[in-house]
């Protein structure tokens, strides 16, 4: 198994090739932010401990997805990644507004039908924001955030 400095300095190889070779990506710079945030979110958790066992999970059932789960020791823990470029306006955090989590817990629940009842959970929230002036994102999470709408 690789280490995890090993695992980003090759996927951040394959991205820059990726860029230098595809097309160029036509999607939104708002959703590029996006993925980038949730890919610097999936190594910091990784870095804190967590086993991340899912990205980007969707239901057939329900509508959302959650965007990462993974374990922290015996806790499942469902994992939203808000990624800004300013906290100016909204922060990361206060951007998951009832109608998301309202969806969250949707998939959640859907989720937890295959586990046993007795599995330990909650929620968490990570925001992420970008700083033209820093190259290193600033990442907080927000550990056992309500899941109620």
């Amino acid at each position: 198994m690789l280490p995890a400095r090993v695992t980003r300095i090759v996927l951040r190889g394959l991205d820059w090739l990726g860029q230098e070779v595809l097309p160029a990506d036509r999607r939104s710079a708002h959703w590029q932010t996006g993925v980038r945030g949730e890919e610097e979110a999936y190594f910091h958790l990784r870095k804190l401990g967590y086993a991340i066992v899912a990205r980007n999970y969707r239901s057939p059932r329900c509508q959302g997805e959650i965007d990462l789960i993974g374990w922290d020791q015996d806790v499942l823990c469902f994992i939203e990644v808000k990624s800004r470029r300013s906290s100016e306006v909204k922060s990361a955090e206060a951007a998951v507004d009832r109608h998301k989590r309202r969806e969250i817990a949707q998939v959640v629940r859907e989720y937890l039908r295959r586990l046993p009842p007795t599995c330990q959970w909650r929620f968490d929230v990570v925001s992420v924001y970008y700083d033209d002036r820093n190259p290193h994102p600033q990442i907080e999470v927000f550990r056992n955030a309500s899941l109620a709408a």
